[in-house]
């Protein structure tokens, strides 16, 4: 147990990293937006979001417009986590929250802070998803000098990057990033620890990087929190990521034509034998599906809206076991009486829903020899770029470079302004590497490195 109670005043406090350094916001609050509010809208509105919009979700360099990108991904679990919000604040205000719940607004700054943190999850994800972050981390692993490399990028992760990314490479008009309240920054944290620390709280990596340190800090202290202890509200974006990694996915994997609706079904009834759950799920889907057999439509038309009702229902159940779960246990999550490493729906009755339907997605979706070549060339992008862009890095000021310093050129004016104002030793080169390869989309990343590549033969 922790030495103090959290508290609700401090992890919705809603100043700004600015404020803290004794500067003033430059714009000032729309009228009748409170600070939360205004975070969603600054995420919203950004780049990085947008860019969401062409890097993968499950389907690499995806044609089908109805297949999820990573940017319909993070709306989908924006508008659960904000949902489960809105629920916590009307329904059970007194139970969590406390007697002082109208004066901290959680009605409108709960299930804001949800909308924001679930729509910048996974802004700092590179090209290509999860396979990205491994190719990068491959990458980093094959450097024949690898000694001088940081478990910071030998173990690159994008909600590490994610942070920074708010924090410092998103500049408004100073240093502060996109300037967010400390109540969402630290609510963003899935993995509260820094690269190299032994302060995990029982989360299976850092989230971190040791370039943001003092940052992070920063962001406990005012809110409250330390290392290795989760805001309260970092678990319900984990709850709401997961509904829709196992949930939508399964969906998205029977639109491919990967599979169907009866697979599914099939799937599941052979999973578990016991989980009320599951059963209540099925029944009820299949009980759409039947009445659905009757309208007259097409295998295809009867495959997507069987899944659609399945999709409903199931993300119903989903969500109301999470907001079930974190409501029995906030006054463990508060004291910090909690066990390590604790998830909303590993300990909630859709457990085993949710555990069986990712298996599926892997199998059906994730792991289908299509899905695989283009993860697979998604990963010889990455490596060859990464290697463009280090010498890059390690050569783009010196004129008998010429291609090199094209390269260099190539990059964000604003990551490289950052990099020249450090000490440009191997962690900041890293890092810059880093910077500019996960800020890129897939088809400016394939864009670009066919562009240097022909350049590089034509020298």
């Amino acid at each position: 147990m922790r030495e103090h109670m959290l508290r609700w005043d401090k992890l919705l406090n809603q100043v700004r990293r600015k404020e803290l350094h004794g500067a003033k916001e430059s714009i000032g609050t729309g009228i009748g937006r409170t600070e939360s509010e205004r975070d969603y809208d600054r995420i919203l509105f950004a780049a990085p979001t947008r860019r969401l919009a062409d890097k993968t979700q499950v389907f690499p360099m995806e044609e089908n417009d109805s297949v999820r990108t990573r940017l319909t991904h993070s709306f989908e679990v924006s508008n659960l986590a904000r949902g489960i919000g809105v629920r916590l604040s009307f329904e059970y205000a007194d139970k969590v929250f406390g007697a002082d719940h109208e004066k901290l607004q959680v009605k409108r700054n709960v299930p804001s802070i949800l909308a924001a943190v679930g729509l910048a999850h996974d802004l700092g994800n590179p090209p290509f998803g999860h396979q990205g972050e491994l190719a990068m981390q491959q990458w980093f692993a094959s450097l024949d000098s690898k000694e001088f490399i940081s478990a910071d990028f030998l173990s690159f992760d994008g909600n590490a990057q994610t942070f920074r990314l708010l924090t410092q490479l998103q500049l408004l008009n100073d240093k502060f990033g996109l300037n967010l309240t400390v109540g969402t920054l630290a609510a963003l944290l899935k993995y509260p620890s820094i690269y190299g620390s032994n302060k995990m709280g029982g989360f299976k990596k850092h989230g971190i990087f040791s370039s943001e340190s003092e940052i992070i800090k920063e962001v406990w202290a005012e809110t409250g929190l330390s290392e290795g202890v989760r805001h309260p509200l970092a678990y319900i974006m984990e709850a709401c990521d997961d509904i829709a990694y196992s949930i939508i996915d399964a969906e998205d994997t029977v639109k491919k034509g990967y599979a169907s609706f009866y697979d599914l079904m099939d799937y599941l009834e052979g999973f578990s034998d016991t989980n009320e759950t599951m059963d209540d799920v099925i029944k009820a889907s299949r009980k759409k599906n039947k009445e659905f057999k009757n309208e007259n439509l097409s295998s295809r038309e009867l495959n997507d809206i069987s899944m659609q009702m399945f999709r409903v229902k199931a993300v119903s159940e989903m969500v109301s076991a999470a907001t079930n779960v974190f409501v029995e246990n906030i006054d463990n999550i508060m004291s910090g009486n909690i066990a390590p490493g604790f998830e909303l729906i590993k300990n909630s009755s859709c457990a085993e829903l949710c555990k069986a339907t990712k298996s599926f997605d892997l199998i059906h979706g994730f792991q289908h020899k299509d899905v695989l070549r283009l993860e697979l060339q998604g990963s010889n992008y990455i490596k060859s770029m990464m290697s463009m862009l280090w010498d890059a890095v390690s050569k783009g000021n010196q004129e008998n470079y010429p291609f090199e310093r094209y390269v260099y050129g190539s990059i964000s004016e604003n990551y490289r302004r950052i990099y020249m104002a450090s000490d440009k030793s191997a962690y900041a080169k890293c890092q810059l590497v880093c910077d500019a390869l996960s800020g890129m989309t897939e088809s400016y990343l394939i864009k670009k490195h066919d562009e240097f590549k022909s350049l590089k033969n034509a020298i």
